[in-house]
């Protein structure tokens, strides 16, 4: 586990916080499958249930926002109870939600249960990686906090190969009740997770504190404006996922490939480029001794090869298009340190809100970035509108990063009053 177990053992930290670490891991890699699992079958999905090729892109859309849409409202609802009844209660709920959802969605035969279904499983998976991170977080001492959520991630991002392998030897159907079964076998797992020791410190010590009160940031607007800027620092991510990534046919058409690149391929070196990204940001960070540096340095990566993707696509090579998707999902690996930075930034009552929240309010935002972007295609095309959507999402994320306070080695045994 990149060195954390020899690690622990110098600080005494037990084998049932290695196994949460590892249970919190699988739960993310749980939680990119299904994520990755729609844009891998959503053209097959899409004709077996009778939409025509005119109408690919804008039903696309429709569900995938659907399913952004149950993660923002999840985002909140999991992040609430995490702070509320405990971290460990949410890695069962929303793991339960997320595979009755799946296994019912291997059965639609038609558009709007399909939507209907993607949003509830959008609300169970909300809660997988805010919960385990901000285990992680706090069952970790300072030191090794990187490294636990660096494991997390690159165990995680892998979940894109197993959904790619069960998606290419069998139907779409079987494939979502795939997930469906994998998430309740993990949920048998989560038997033995440990819940957070500052959690049940934070219940003992102060159990009239608010906990999990989202008022909290309306109430006092720098830490509402402290959220909006940890969410902006993440929405790149989804900005490339949600578009060029997911709607990789139709970009490469309109870079004039004649050979078409699938969307299943594009996702897998996507999610390949970002476990390898994941690990180097996660050892980076670890040396520079800050997140935000690592992080400004990923944003600019991705930059640049948003550029070069524009470039070399229309080379008209599938070889050199799925590297270039693999370059920007190297981009992406800051996903979970950007996930960490939010933990960090916030006190013992309401971290799991803010942890849980800000990914998830991040997903949401492929809902105004595909609107967005379905705007302007019939002015700049689809390719421009892409590539604006995106550059409007680093230079925002740039200008959030420099305002957020550096927390690598920060303490965290203190409350939001």
């Amino acid at each position: 586990m990149f060195g954390i177990k020899a690690a622990c053992k110098q600080d005494n930290i037990d084998n049932a916080t290695l196994f949460t670490i590892l249970v919190a891991a699988l739960g993310y890699f749980v939680d990119i499958f299904d994520l990755a699992l729609f844009a891998i079958v959503r053209v097959q999905s899409l004709k077996t249930l009778g939409v025509t090729a005119d109408a690919m892109l804008s039903t696309g859309i429709l569900i995938i926002n659907c399913q952004m849409g149950g993660m923002l409202l999840g985002g909140i609802l999991w992040g609430i109870l995490g702070d509320k009844i405990g971290r460990r209660s949410v890695l069962f709920g929303s793991i339960l939600l997320y595979s009755l959802a799946n296994i019912a969605n291997g059965f639609v035969h038609d558009i709007n249960t399909y939507a209907v279904l993607r949003f509830i499983a959008g609300i169970g998976l909300a809660g997988e990686l805010g919960a385990g991170v901000t285990l992680a977080s706090e069952l970790l001492p300072a030191r090794l906090r990187g490294l636990g959520t660096t494991f997390i991630a690159v165990l995680g991002l892998l979940g894109v190969i197993f959904a790619v392998a069960v998606a290419a030897y069998t139907d779409w159907r079987i494939a979502y009740i795939t997930g469906g079964v994998i998430g309740l076998v993990l949920l048998a797992l989560r038997v033995n997770v440990c819940e957070s020791n500052l959690h049940e410190k934070l219940m003992a010590e102060a159990p009239d504190i608010a906990r999990g009160n989202v008022m909290i940031f309306f109430r006092q607007p720098k830490l509402f404006r402290r959220l909006l800027k940890v969410v902006w620092v993440g929405a790149p991510i989804w900005a490339v996922n949600g578009l060029i990534i997911t709607f990789t046919p139709e970009f490469a058409k309109d870079l004039g490939m004649t050979t078409l690149p699938t969307a299943a391929n594009a996702t897998l070196a996507f999610y390949i480029g970002g476990s390898v990204g994941s690990l180097c940001i996660g050892l980076l960070s670890q040396y520079l001794k800050s997140r935000k540096k690592a992080v400004a340095i990923w944003l600019i990566w991705m930059a640049v090869n948003v550029g070069l993707y524009v470039l070399t696509a229309r080379l008209d090579d599938t070889r050199v298009y799925y590297l270039m998707c693999a370059t920007l999902g190297f981009g992406m690996g800051y996903w979970t340190i950007f996930v960490q930075m939010g933990a960090e930034q916030f006190g013992t009552n309401i971290r799991a809100t803010a942890a849980t929240c800000a990914p998830n309010f991040v997903r949401g935002l492929t809902i105004p970035f595909t609107a967005g972007f379905h705007a302007l295609v019939p002015t700049l095309g689809v390719t421009a509108s892409g590539v604006a959507v995106v550059s409007i999402a680093i230079l925002t994320a740039l200008i959030a990063l420099s305002r957020l306070q550096e927390t690598f080695g920060k303490h965290l045994d203190y409350q939001e009053e």
